[in-house]
């Protein structure tokens, strides 16, 4: 009985359960707390929630980070369902390359289309100087809610539309031609059948559209001005050296907590309201359009293509300019700015990045594979516990996560803030759910009669899991794998709380640079970090055999 209830399978799941007790859960409640908690009478209060109500600035926040969030998610849908649908329904020549491109922009930070936004559409930038100059007129930049919108939209519609591709493969054409054969016009098809079958797919997909444009902490600090969000107001809170109160500032996430995990549980609520399941026995054709139809989906999807890659294309092309005090671009092309970071500063934020991602990836494999196959395979009230709390990080904003690490392991004995140990932590704890999500879909497409198979050929269950079940799920753990090292690429929102001078991170260098005004030296490690995001999707097809993302 009792090498029954220790064996190898329940010691795993007790490890990995005292883990995220330990790491994310312990956080949380902690965040929870400083948020009622008095410093100076050591009482229960809700002084720090009042005081977070009371001030119209605070509230109206609050109200900035929705409003934001409901018109960016919108407009992502708008572009993405249509996109995809005529991607799905119209020959568009090129159509390889223009989903790969549309891929590309989503992998790279919501932060660096920020960047390259300001360089185009800034006070002085190039479209608005041409603006200006052309047409007399007075244009001060694209600031504040309009292009915090502009950015997160064009960020976030790739998710959209790569879930929905994914969706379109199971709708079966006959109903489309059944609604054809009745009168129906092509939008018309559309909307009354097309996306009442897809629904489940599109209310998942707009909602980890919400869930990041909600948490985007980089987007609003960098193009936001005056308009301030809930993330940005965290942050200002928690580090600000004159006036920051962390008492308030866990208030603030606590209430963005219970925010985003409402949320959470409407979707899931609404999504089981419209759960079944589809099954193409005569998949979508593709098929040449000819004519206005034909000239029309062109221009949209070219036109919706070439504005998705543009911030890419910007920050490596101004990369190769030469700048004057790092901030005046001459106009000239030059190496100027990758001799500067590359040979005249310290390459350890470059070095960080590779080093804390590359141990943060080994961890998350290894922890994602054992979880996917508990939560599978040994189903049970703990393993499905598991299986929830490794959502959380998915639900909670980074730069709550961020606090509630610095809560946790500020003082004796785990004192840990700045440490690459910190880091990793964060890394690990952000992105881990991409590879679980994975690793648990390729697991369940495995039928047991596998590993039962080999266990009647005298395999140890052990040896069955290493040699035959692990082998097997490689392509949905490569998969995770490489979406969860490409975003931990890009992670600002937890690192530029947790980080210290010897773990600063590509991310946080490129945040620094800008805010400074060295535009040359961010562009050159934004060329840098979109590159290596290229390369990481690449090796992510040739490792798959792939031709497309699926989520």
């Amino acid at each position: 009985m009792f090498r029954k209830i220790f064996n190898g399978w329940n010691l795993i799941t007790l490890f990995i359960l005292l883990f995220f007790a330990l790491f994310i859960l312990f956080p949380v409640i902690l965040v929870l707390n400083k948020s009622v908690y008095d410093a100076e009478t050591s009482s229960f209060s809700l002084q720090y929630f009042a005081h977070f109500f009371d001030r119209k600035f605070y509230w109206v926040t609050l109200w900035n980070s929705i409003k934001v969030t409901v018109v960016a998610t919108f407009l992502a849908v708008m572009i993405g369902l249509p996109l995809a649908y005529i991607l799905r329904r119209v020959k568009i020549f090129g159509s390889k390359a223009i989903q790969i491109l549309i891929i590309v922009s989503y992998i790279s930070p919501p932060f660096i289309g920020a960047y390259a936004w300001i360089q185009l559409l800034g006070r002085g930038g190039v479209v608005t100087s041409f603006i200006n100059d052309t047409f007399g007129m007075n244009y001060d930049g694209i600031y504040g809610f309009a292009g915090i919108v502009l950015v997160l939209t064009l960020q976030s519609f790739p998710l959209i539309f790569i879930y929905i591709s994914g969706a379109l493969k199971n709708v079966d054409n006959s109903l489309i031609e059944a609604a054809e054969s009745l009168g129906y016009s092509g939008v018309q098809r559309m909307m009354k059948i097309v996306v009442p079958l897809i629904t489940p797919t599109l209310l998942a997909s707009a909602l980890l559209v919400f869930m990041r444009v909600i948490a985007d902490f980089g987007t609003p600090m960098l193009i936001g001005e005056g308009y301030r969000t809930i993330p940005v107001l965290i942050y200002t809170q928690f580090m600000s050296e004159v006036g920051g109160d962390a008492g308030f500032a866990a208030a603030i996430a606590a209430i963005f907590i219970i925010v985003t995990i409402a949320l959470f549980l409407v979707q899931r609520i609404i999504s089981r309201q419209y759960a079944y399941s589809m099954s193409a026995l005569k998949p979508m054709e593709v098929k040449r359009s000819f004519g206005i139809k034909n000239v029309l989906s062109h221009s949209i999807v070219y036109v919706i293509a070439l504005l998705s890659i543009l911030p890419q294309l910007v920050v490596i092309y101004t990369s190769f300019l030469e700048t004057t005090g790092g901030q005046v671009y001459t106009g000239r092309f030059s190496l100027q700015n990758y001799e500067t970071i590359l040979f005249n500063r310290d390459l350890s934020m470059i070095l960080n990045t590779y080093k804390l991602g590359f141990f943060a990836i080994i961890i998350i494999v290894i922890i994602g594979i054992f979880i996917s196959y508990l939560t599978v395979r040994k189903r049970n009230a703990i393993t499905s516990t598991l299986d929830t709390i490794s959502m959380l990080p998915f639900v909670i904003p980074g730069s709550v996560l961020g606090i509630a690490l610095v809560f946790a392991f500020n003082d004796a004995p785990f004192f840990w803030t700045g440490t690459a140990f910190i880091m990793v932590l964060a890394f690990v704890i952000r992105r881990m759910p991409y590879t679980i999500r994975s690793s648990t879909a390729i697991i369940s497409q495995i039928s047991p009669s596998m590993e039962e198979a080999a266990i009647s050929l005298g395999a140890s269950e052990k040896r069955t899991f290493f040699k035959v079940v692990i082998p097997m799920m490689m392509p949905g753990v490569l998969a995770g794998a490489i979406m969860s090292w490409i975003t931990i690429l890009g992670e600002l929102s937890a690192s530029i709380i947790l980080y210290s001078s010897n773990t600063q991170t590509l991310a946080v260098s490129i945040y620094s640079e800008v805010i400074r005004g060295n535009f040359g030296n961010a562009s050159a490690y934004s060329a840098i970090l979109t590159v290596t995001s290229i390369l990481s999707l690449l090796l992510f097809f040739k490792l798959t055999g792939k031709k497309e993302m699926n989520l």
